[in-house]
């Protein structure tokens, strides 16, 4: 029987996914093999010995301890382009927001509770509505920082919409390579896209790297009147530089989905609570492909959006039985547990060796059943992390 600890609430859809036979998933469960979680954080949260893998539901992980968790062997999964369709939407809202005048103009509208006479207050609104016009975003251009799943979707909804796209993504891998449009222009630096861009929706996960990625720095040489988009994380933008930036007349509009308390009420802020990926369409999604993760990794020790070790999938032998183990990425380790079967005389079928960085993970197939001195042997080796058998 596996056992999922969950944390926050997890959509319905998602724990049903755990076959009730073989599961005991909970908010209680002790010994857990695995959490599933959201936005709980699991720094200080004490690790269970059990513990073999993490999953949330949603695509950063900054509230996952993800150095300390891999000393231990444990699997760190998210579910990328689970919410992409959620976010992509609220960038669309986000750039129609603050190009035409829809939230001052609707607050004006419900200023007007002294009216009794709808005649009259059509006459008065056709007379003061010119305020509130705005402009169009179609000719536009809209400049994507970070090409993954979500700046992908986006880029095709700007396309359909009729704007220009430029993006800039150091990290392009070939997946999404795929994905993109031909008609999107890559740019060399971010310098480049902030100059040409009218509008600027940022896309790229909070880590050291992309900290204040749009410093002031940057905002020095964004194009004037640019409105910038920041739907990722709150870290990569300098909330301070931002608002110098708005108060001297360069940036034309934040919008963001991280409100901080400094921007409370500036005009040209439009600030979200934070509701991204906050549909029950993109909440249903998260929870079920984190769910298919652990289950296919408890069950048949196979990888899939991992952010901490490598991607591994290897159909299992019928009538094998197989051994996963972890390791730290140096020379031997392999040979060395290659070396225990064959002394204790037990026949690889098939087998699969991947790393990533630092870490290296390992799928072996046998002949019968696992001997527990075989199993022992192999985790008291050096640099082996953990060992399972699944």
């Amino acid at each position: 029987m596996y056992k999922v600890r969950t944390y926050n609430q997890i959509s319905v859809k998602g724990l049903e996914r755990f076959p009730r036979q073989s599961y005991e998933v909970g908010s209680d469960i002790g010994h857990p093999d695995a959490f599933l979680l959201r936005s709980q954080k699991l720094q200080g949260v004490e690790v269970p010995a059990s513990l073999v893998a993490a999953a949330r539901a949603g695509a950063g992980v900054n509230n996952i301890p993800v150095a300390d968790y891999s000393k231990q062997g444990i699997v760190v999964f998210n579910t990328p382009g689970a919410n992409a369709n959620a976010v992509k939407e609220l960038v669309m809202a986000g750039m129609l927001l603050a190009t035409r005048g829809i939230l001052p103009g609707m607050a004006y509208v419900q200023s007007l509770t002294h009216l009794t006479d709808a005649a009259e207050m059509s006459a008065l609104l056709e007379k003061e509505k010119a305020p509130f016009a705005g402009g169009e975003i179609k000719g536009k251009t809209l400049g994507i920082v970070g090409l993954g799943a979500i700046g992908s979707m986006v880029a095709e909804m700007a396309l359909a919409m009729g704007m220009k796209v430029v993006g800039f993504d150091p990290a392009l891998s070939i997946d999404a390579a795929w994905r993109l449009s031909n008609e999107v222009t890559r740019m060399e630096n971010l310098a480049t896209l902030l100059a040409r861009s009218d509008y600027v929706s940022l896309h790229v996960p909070a880590m050291d790297a992309t900290r204040h990625l749009i410093s002031a720095d940057a905002l020095a040489g964004i194009k004037p009147g640019a409105v910038l988009l920041n739907f990722a994380r709150e870290t990569i933008v300098d909330s301070a530089a931002v608002q110098r930036s708005l108060d001297a007349g360069r940036l034309g509009r934040y919008v963001c989905d991280f409100p901080e308390p400094a921007m409370l009420g500036h005009a040209k802020v439009i600030a979200m609570p934070h509701i991204g990926a906050s549909t029950e369409e993109s909440e249903e999604n998260c929870a079920v492909m984190a769910a298919n993760q652990l289950m296919d990794y408890l069950e048949h020790g196979n990888i899939t959006n991992s952010v901490n070790f490598p991607a591994v999938r290897m159909e299992r032998t019928p009538g094998a039985t197989r051994i996963t183990f972890s390791n730290d990425n140096v020379a031997g380790v392999l040979g060395q547990v290659l070396s225990v079967l064959a002394e204790r005389q037990v026949n690889v079928i098939d087998m699969m060796n991947k790393s990533r960085g630092e870490l290296a993970y390992n799928v072996i197939d046998i002949d019968g059943v696992a001997d527990p001195g075989v199993i022992a042997t192999i985790e008291r080796l050096a640099h082996v992390i953990r060992v399972r058998v699944v």
